[in-house]
């Protein structure tokens, strides 16, 4: 099949953690891209045991899946891999032996296809997301919520980030994985705490709301963590609705101080930023798909004149129709060629803004990521 003149096909492959996942997007000037295929592998089944990923069983799931699931995205795509431009692949953050699994099998199909490799910062992937469905302009901001991330990115273009705040202790995701667990909710932690907060009572726990008010930008919640940890020990054992109420109660906190410090760095936008027809924050990661957190930033940015895009659930969680296209935006913008993609090595850190200063959360060697 022979593309449209003028048209750009890229294959997506993503490994960064516990999703196996191959995407063909497609794009042309003058159109909005379409996703041709996507597919993804859930390792949920693998890890449930253990209440969270455990690297090695998930870099042995990625090279015992990878190469059905390629095929599988070409096949939906309706394309042979001589119709794809470019083969897109994450090469960090995220889990070494699964990045390696990934950019292994990705340098492979390019040698043998002498198609281009590109090699894409996982971040960025979610920092482009919502330019796949939504015309969404330059500058603008993006919420990065996840198991290992939370900050807050001025995206200025393909490569161009700079990070205006980061968690400087835990990620949102791993406080809403950790409560689950103490609670007693299966893995993954985060739509569990959500569902079990439907029937809770979210004013029976006073929990704090770290840093808010503060005028600093960042995050943080590991003194949440070690309050509803207080909380459940000091009435167990806990009955259903001590859980569901614990739950409310955390998530609740959660959405709060989101909303106080996401405030912060949409104030700083408007001052930096006064010529921007429509201003717009992006909120992307695992966590983007909480239905309260979705409800809060809405609300905040109605009220502060924003516009707010968040790509649905499966755009914002790992997928790699992010990847291929955060590969079509660097072709776009003239970086596919920098440096020699094939001996790039994977990078289990890797902040998207290199000049900020290292903190938890935001991509950096001796951060969390």
């Amino acid at each position: 099949m022979l593309p449209p003149i003028g048209e750009i096909r890229v294959l997506g492959i993503e490994t960064s953690c516990d999703e196996t996942a191959a995407s063909v997007v497609a794009w042309r000037d003058g159109e909005m891209p379409r996703i041709l295929s996507t597919i993804v592998l859930s390792q949920l089944e693998e890890h449930a045991a253990f209440g969270g990923v455990v690297p090695e069983i998930a870099a042995r799931a990625h090279v015992e899946a990878l190469d059905g699931i390629v095929e599988a995205a070409l096949a939906e795509a309706g394309v042979a891999l001589s119709d794809v431009d470019a083969i897109a692949a994450t090469a960090g953050p995220g889990l070494i032996g699964g990045l390696l699994v990934g950019m292994m099998s990705a340098k492979a199909i390019a040698a043998a296809s002498g198609k281009r490799l590109i090699p894409i910062n996982h971040l960025e992937g979610h920092a482009l997301s919502a330019r796949l469905l939504d015309d969404v302009a330059f500058p603008y901001l993006m919420l990065l919520v996840s198991g290992g991330h939370t900050q807050i990115l001025l995206v200025r273009g393909p490569g161009d980030y700079a990070r205006w705040a980061s968690t400087i202790d835990d990620a949102i995701g791993e406080a809403f994985d950790k409560t689950a667990k103490l609670l007693g909710l299966p893995y993954p932690g985060g739509p569990n705490v959500e569902r079990v907060a439907l029937t809770g009572d979210a004013h029976r726990f006073d929990f704090p709301h770290p840093l808010k008010g503060e005028a600093r930008p960042d995050f943080s919640f590991s003194g949440l963590k070690t309050a509803v940890r207080q909380a459940a020990t000091a009435i167990a054992p806990l009955a259903d609705q001590d859980v569901a109420d614990i739950a409310a109660s955390f998530q609740r906190a959660v959405v709060e101080t989101l909303a106080d410090r996401v405030a912060r760095s949409l104030e700083r936008f408007r001052n930096e930023y006064p010529q921007a027809k429509s201003p717009t924050l992006i909120v992307a990661g695992g966590v983007a798909a909480n239905g309260p957190i979705r409800a809060a930033l809405l609300s905040l940015c109605e009220r502060l004149g924003f516009d707010f895009v968040a790509p649905p659930p499966a755009l914002c969680t790992d997928n790699a129709a992010m990847i291929a296209w955060a590969g079509i935006e660097r072709m776009r913008a003239g970086l596919a060629e920098e440096g020699d993609p094939m001996a790039m090595a994977p990078r289990s850190r890797w902040p998207l803004d290199a000049n900020a200063a290292p903190l938890v959360g935001a991509g950096k060697r001796g951060a969390k990521a």
